[in-house]
């Protein structure tokens, strides 16, 4: 397997198949963070908190906790596993505004750190290898 490929610091631009997931709220105000690049460069929907939108899917952080995020992600990892011609680039959803740490989203993309058309963030990823790699807490 070639060197793994993360999604980058800052997304300014991206190639016709490829998406820009971002965390956004239910009422689907991007106004910050990546969702406001989102909503200024990568087609998301003001008024949509849920999902594809132009070149970008949004994944809910700001309404409660982190089981309240999981079955978002989990919509996520199955839509990304079917439409598999595209390239999925995760921001570190909830880990600006929301004020949620990495330690505690990383693991909810477990089963997406394993797609090939699924980019995560280094940081993601190298808190997944390390709970994949500790079997004893």
């Amino acid at each position: 397997m070639g060197q793994r490929v993360y999604t980058p610091e800052n997304i300014t631009e991206l190639g016709p198949d490829d998406i820009f997931v971002f965390g956004s709220n239910l009422e689907g105000i991007h106004a910050g963070g990546a969702a406001r690049v989102a909503r200024k460069k990568f087609g998301a929907i003001m008024g949509q908190g849920v999902g594809p939108q132009g070149q970008s899917y949004a994944i809910p952080t700001m309404q409660g906790g982190i089981e309240t995020i999981r079955p978002y992600v989990d919509q996520f990892i199955d839509l990304a596993s079917e439409w598999d011609q595209n390239t999925f680039y995760v921001t570190r959803i909830g880990c600006g505004i929301a004020g949620f740490t990495d330690e505690e989203i990383a693991p909810l993309f477990d089963k997406a750190y394993d797609l090939y058309n699924v980019r995560l963030p280094k940081s993601f990823c190298e808190i997944i290898e390390r709970n994949r790699g500790n079997t004893k807490k």
